[in-house]
């Protein structure tokens, strides 16, 4: 495991970091780094540990809302593997009549 020096709110951090995750932990670091300093620079809070709980708090809750979002979108629609003319042809035979099917009842929506 290698160990990277990063500075949060003006003081550095010796930081544990798994093979490869450099990146990703700098990125983390500019997160944390950038909330924190937004809560400092309002001026309302001035205890370090308090501006660190309240900018957890806040990346939390911004995980927690792109999670939700992400839960909520429609799946993603998979794409027929390629192959030769007449299976693309055949299959999408197969997805029109299922589309026929199933809007069989809808008439009254026209």
């Amino acid at each position: 495991m290698k160990q990277i020096e990063v500075q949060i709110m003006g003081q550095s951090y010796l930081l544990g970091c798994p093979d490869g995750g450099e990146a990703q932990l700098r990125e983390a670091v500019e997160r944390v780094d950038a909330a924190m300093c937004k809560i400092r620079d309002a001026g309302k809070v001035k205890a370090r540990d308090r501006i660190a709980v309240l900018a957890s708090l806040n990346l939390a809750f911004d995980l927690a809302a792109q999670q939700a979002a992400a839960a909520a979108a429609p799946p993603p629609v998979a794409a027929a593997p390629a192959t030769d003319g007449g299976d693309a042809d055949a299959r999408a035979a197969q997805l029109i009549q299922k589309l026929d099917q199933a809007l069989a009842g809808d008439d009254h929506l026209l």
